[in-house]
Order: structure tokens, then C-alpha cells, then sequence
């Protein structure tokens, strides 16, 4: 549904983003990340026509950016870091207007319209509500509504849920999870623990190229090297550590601190290329020790993007 090829964009002689080139299949939520001028904003103008780029080209639903600007402007539902609101409108009005803007002008069509993205998005009790009376919860349901209006199969939303409190970012997050399948959906956001909770995928830019891009738990695996599994046992430390380091494929075992008598927690280092729970697991019950907890813990989306973004 989205693919760009080798996108390069140069303003005057300060090089924006090089060789970016991605795609994202029908009905995927992906995460787009980068620190502050990584060149997110530049891909999301490019992708939506607003910016042509120096070299490169990209489709979207099958639309070149070059030759068909406006059937790619027709496919997607944009929602911009800065809300594009008329706050003096009611939020029926507000929608009017983008049926409007959109080329949706037949009055049964646009109440018909309308009257699902009000539903979809949470809104209908506030249809003949002035937009600037409404929380920032609201106004963030307002834009992506917009974004809806017309039923395109592509979503851009760029930082949906900055500046809301907690209860309007699980509000929004369930929004838009609920929005996965029927349409391909491209989020651009700084706050990765609600990238990680939404996002299938990630594409990670930074100085104006891709450095990775993979599900969480792919790059988690790629970067660690080594698997960490956490072990909460119940029996003797030492008689433990000792069966846990007889098993192959077991590199190293640390007990955590402070060690007791009977319930411990360990860490065992193993390679990736072989999970090694299943067998674990049975050791440690047929040697007679009670396994409370057994789990793999992977590096956090946080964890990901810092390794990848910072030189030290």
C-alpha cells in the first residue's frame, strides 16, 4: 500500500532525508521514528504530496507521487501534527466542511458519512458542540475523524496522541488499534511506549536514513545477541545453578541478589539461536525444584531506539 524507492530531499544544500526506501503491506500499523530532524516530517510531506523529492519516488495504493499527485491524495486520511481544526465550527459543521473540501457534496452521502466517523471515532455526542469548548481528547477524535471522512484506505497520523492526559491516550490508542485491518495506518509519534501498544511494525530514521526496520521483537533479538532468560526457582541456590549450568546450551547462570535459603531469582544466558525454556523447565521440575516463573525479557522499544540513535 506504501512503498518508497531511494527518497533523497535536499533543502538548498542541507541534505533532509538519502535513500530512504521502505514498504508497508495492506492493513499493517507501522511505526515511523526518529529523533527531533531525523527527517520523519519530510517523509510524511513526501508521501502525501505536499513536498516533491529530489530524487526518488514512491506509490501509494498503487499511485506514482509523479503522475498521479491527487488519486494519492484521494487514498490516504492525513492527520497532521498540528490539528487542522476550524474551533468556531460545531463538530457537525467542521465535517460538513471537509465533506466539502473533499468532493463529498450529495447531502445523503455526506449525512451518511458523517454519521459513521461521528460513530467510529466517538464524537456523536458532541456533534452540536463548538470544536474550541471540546478537551484536547475530543479534538484529537475530531482530526482523525477528518482524516476518515472520506473512507481512504491509507491513514498518516503524525503525533495522534501528544499533549493528551493518560485517560485520552488509552481513548485514542483504542481508536486507532481499532482501525487496524480495514485500513493501512503510517504513525509517526516520540512516545515509543504507545508506538510499541499500537504498532505491528517500526521504521527507525535517523540523520535522514533508515537504520532499521522490523518488528520489536526481531530488533530486540538482533541487537542482544544473547537470549536472557528470567528464572524464579524454589530449592537449594547452589544445587539449582548447578543444574542449570549442565544443560547445554547454557552459557552463563547468575543468581540475583539477595540469595536466600529456598526462592531465588536467576538470570541464564543462552545463544538465540536455540530457545532453551522447554528444556529448562523440565530439568529443573525432574530434579525436583519448584519452577515459579519462567520468562524471556526483551529489550523495550526505549532500549531499541537509544542503541540505534546515539553514537556513545
Amino acid at each position: 500500500m506504501i512503498e518508497a524507492k531511494n527518497l533523497t530531499k535536499y533543502y538548498g544544500k542541507t541534505k533532509a532525508i538519502e535513500g530512504v526506501s521502505f514498504y508497508i503491506d495492506k492493513g499493517e500499523i507501522v511505526g515511523l521514528l526518529g529523533p527531533n530532524a531525523a527527517g520523519k516530517t519530510t517523509i510524511i510531506k513526501i508521501l502525501t504530496c505536499f513536498l516533491p523529492p529530489t530524487s526518488g519516488t514512491a506509490k501509494i495504493n498503487g499511485y506514482d507521487i509523479f503522475e498521479n499527485p491527487l488519486l494519492v491524495q484521494k487514498s490516504i486520511g492525513y492527520l497532521p501534527e498540528k490539528n487542522p481544526l476550524y474551533e468556531e465550527f460545531t463538530v457537525g459543521e467542521f465535517l460538513n466542511f471537509v465533506c466539502e473540501a473533499k468532493g463529498i457534496r450529495k447531502k445523503e452521502e455526506k449525512v451518511k458519512k458523517i454519521s459513521k466517523v461521528m460513530e467510529e471515532c466517538g464524537i456523536s455526542d458532541v456533534e452540536n458542540k463548538l470544536i474550541y469548548k471540546l478537551s484536547k481528547g475530543y479534538k484529537q477524535r475530531i482530526g482523525i475523524a477528518q482524516a476518515l471522512i472520506n473512507d481512504p484506505p491509507i491513514l498518516i497520523l503524525d503525533e495522534p496522541t501528544i499533549g493528551l492526559d493518560p485517560k485520552q491516550i488509552i481513548e485514542t490508542r483504542n481508536l486507532i488499534k481499532n482501525l487496524s485491518g480495514k485500513r493501512t495506518i503510517l504513525l509517526s509519534s516520540h512516545i515509543l511506549p504507545e508506538v510499541s501498544m499500537i504498532c505491528e511494525r517500526v521504521i527507525i530514521i535517523n540523520e535522514g536514513k533508515i537504520i532499521a526496520t522490523d518488528t520489536v521483537e526481531k530488533l530486540s533479538s538482533r541487537l542482544k545477541g544473547k537470549m536472557e532468560i528470567y528464572i524464579e526457582i524454589e530449592g537449594n541456590p547452589e544445587k539449582v545453578k548447578n543444574v542449570l549450568n549442565e544443560i547445554s546450551g547454557v552459557e552463563n547462570v547468575n543468581i540475583l541478589p539477595p540469595v536466600k535459603e529456598e526462592i531465588n531469582k536467576y538470570i541464564v544466558i543462552t545463544d538465540r539461536k536455540k530457545d532453551l525454556r522447554k528444556e529448562i523447565s523440565a530439568r529443573i521440575v525432574n530434579s525436583g525444584f519448584g519452577l515459579l516463573e519462567i520468562k524471556v525479557e526483551e529489550m523495550t522499544l526505549e532500549d531499541i531506539f537509544l542503541k540505534l540513535t546515539t553514537k556513545e
